[in-house]
């Protein structure tokens, strides 16, 4: 284990105050706010950190304009208030998005939304101007504490339209707010839980690691490479996101809490768009009366989402009904433009463990969050609390309210507070450009890499950078993967020694962006494999069996073929 716990003399089970199952955001949230409040926690996943739901949202950090309409009001401002603290404690992967809304009627949808504040199950249509300005000037108010961006202001057609070229001539004007984007959420994920197993030393955290039993409080787990240990706790938190009811069953606490809707998100190579975009995110109706999104990501475009009933978190992928959705959204919004399967880099899916809600319009279904509690009985000593539903925003209020109920329940009492505190590669952030260019030169001139580099590095990785740069290595900065000269030899030599890696996967899907950047190639596999070989004690067997399984991955669940020297979209033509 990745601490030192203690494990009872007589049963042999290491004896822990509170047992996360599930590292996911809400998760990883909840492990970094106990372990600084010195309480004995493990966080436990049958895959790595960050990689179900929290590697497939939007990508988005957002107040939730839409839950305006549905009357969350409350959601919406801790949503808002949880945005501006990232903004804060989350520089080096959490940025401003300038929002556009195009409008294409001046009245429209006021009755529509009126009834769903009423209690209807159906999602209002067309909203117009008079809507919208009401709804962007709610948004305002709610997104007032600890504010960091400017307020909304409208355009009409003329401006709008020079504002973000290409889109349709048919709007009437245009509406631009403020939320905030995330680079790289699954190594804020990551980051999370280094956070915690740094602050703490009673901590532990284990990946890739499957439950075998639960019997009379003691629960036994296998690790990935066959060693097996048992944990007593005092409190399970199943923060399995989707899984939540089959790990409470297994809990021996059957429970009917999440009924997930699919989402999926398609990345393009567009370069016309992405200038056309201007910076901005164009938040728009499909013509169905969705909401659809596009903007620039890591120099791609990125457009989501859909938002389907489904049960089965375990084989997802963008099927090709909602990549024709995708493609036809885009050719209406922005008519000038070409959008074909060709363009398409990457595409992902995953499962929002939304509350169970029956009859509801999966686009209404709350996105608010709760952990109800399962009591001990007879068989099992210990409590069960889940963590149903939230969204990426919110993680760290709903990690400070469970959190809170945790610490009433073990009689402990609250040591510091998150609100304002830095995650990974946030701490000590340059707090403007003057600040950030003093630290970009003392990365290059400690490293001896150039300016440029030393940039590149604060940009991925924060203030984490400057380890990075400096990582007494095997490999040079300037030794570059094939493929993607933006990635060195050493930066994944520092990655695969330093940040609890297991798979090739884990490196290159989830502590880099490299494969959703359309970046991977063979050779560019291969030359990862070789670093990650050494110090994770992989032979020649197992870097092939690493390597074909990223490339069975990508080409599976994300429509991606990996070639020699090249990275090919998978897609069938109609």
């Amino acid at each position: 284990m990745n601490s030192p716990l203690q494990a009872s003399q007589t049963t042999g089970a290491t004896n822990i105050d509170v047992l996360i199952l599930g590292a996911g955001i809400n998760g990883a949230g909840l492990f970094r706010e106990l372990a600084l409040q010195g309480v004995g926690c493990m966080i436990i996943d049958k895959a790595d950190f960050g990689s179900g739901t929290s590697a497939a949202p939007s990508r988005l950090i957002h107040g939730g304009l839409k839950y305006l309409e549905t009357g969350e009001f409350g959601l919406v401002a801790q949503s808002t208030l949880e945005r501006n603290l990232l903004l804060q404690n989350a520089p080096h992967c959490v940025e401003a998005l300038p929002t556009f809304i195009p409008i294409f009627s001046w009245t429209r949808g006021i009755w529509a939304a009126l009834r769903t504040l009423a209690g209807s199950k159906t999602a209002p249509r067309s909203r117009g101007a008079l809507l919208i300005k009401i709804g962007l000037s709610l948004y305002d108010y709610f997104g007032s504490r600890d504010r960091v961006m400017p307020h909304h202001r409208f355009l009409l057609k003329g401006k709008a339209r020079q504002k973000i070229r290409h889109i349709t001539p048919a709007i009437v004007a245009g509406g631009i707010y403020y939320d905030a984007k995330i680079s790289r959420p699954e190594r804020l994920v990551y980051e999370l839980v280094r956070d915690g197993l740094d602050a703490n030393p009673l901590c532990a955290a284990e990946t890739f690691t499957e439950m075998t039993s639960a019997r009379d409080g003691c629960l036994r787990f296998r690790k990935h490479h066959g060693t097996e240990f048992a944990v007593r706790p005092r409190l399970v938190v199943n923060a399995a996101g989707p899984w939540i009811d089959h790990v409470n069953e297994r809990l021996g606490a059957p429970s009917h809490l999440i009924g997930g809707t699919k989402g999926s998100h398609i990345l393009i190579d567009h370069p016309e768009l992405v200038r056309s975009l201007n910076g901005h995110m164009i938040y728009f109706e499909a013509d169905d009366g969705r909401i659809c999104l596009v903007y620039g990501y890591l120099g791609l475009a990125l457009v989501g989402s859909t938002d389907i009933p489904s049960s089965d978190p375990e084989n997802l992928r963008c099927e090709e009904p909602e990549i024709d959705y995708f493609l036809q959204s885009l050719r209406s919004i922005l008519p000038g433009l070409r959008f074909d399967r060709d363009q398409i880099v990457y595409t992902y899916s995953g499962i929002r463990p939304l509350p169970a809600s029956d009859g509801t319009a999966p686009g209404l279904i709350s996105r608010d969050h709760s952990a109800p509690v399962i009591e001990p009985d007879e068989s099992r000593p210990f409590a069960i609390m889940s963590l149903v539903g939230g969204k990426w925003t919110t993680f760290r209020g709903f990690a400070e309210e469970v959190a809170d109920v945790v610490l009433s329940r073990l009689q402990h009492t609250r040591k510091q507070s998150t609100r304002y505190l830095p995650i990974g590669g946030g701490k000590a952030y340059p707090v403007d450009a003057n600040a950030k260019r003093i630290l970009i030169d003392r990365i290059a001139k400690s490293a001896g890499i150039t300016d440029a580099r030393a940039q590149e590095l604060v940009d991925r990785y924060g203030t984490t950078a400057e380890a990075v740069a400096t990582f007494r290595s095997d490999y040079s900065d300037e030794r570059r993967i094939s493929g993607s000269q933006t990635y060195s030899f050493r930066e994944f030599d520092w990655i695969a020694r330093k940040e609890l890696v297991v798979h090739l996967a884990d490196i290159v899907m989830r502590r880099s962006t490299i494969a959703i950047e359309g970046r991977l190639t063979e050779e560019g596999l291969k030359d990862i494999a070789e670093v990650a070989a050494k110090p994770l004690g992989w032979d020649g067997p197992r870097v092939k069996r690493e390597i074909d399984e990223v490339i069975s991955l990508l080409a599976t669940f994300h429509h991606q073929t990996i070639k020699a020297g090249t990275v090919e979209i998978e897609c069938h033509e109609r």
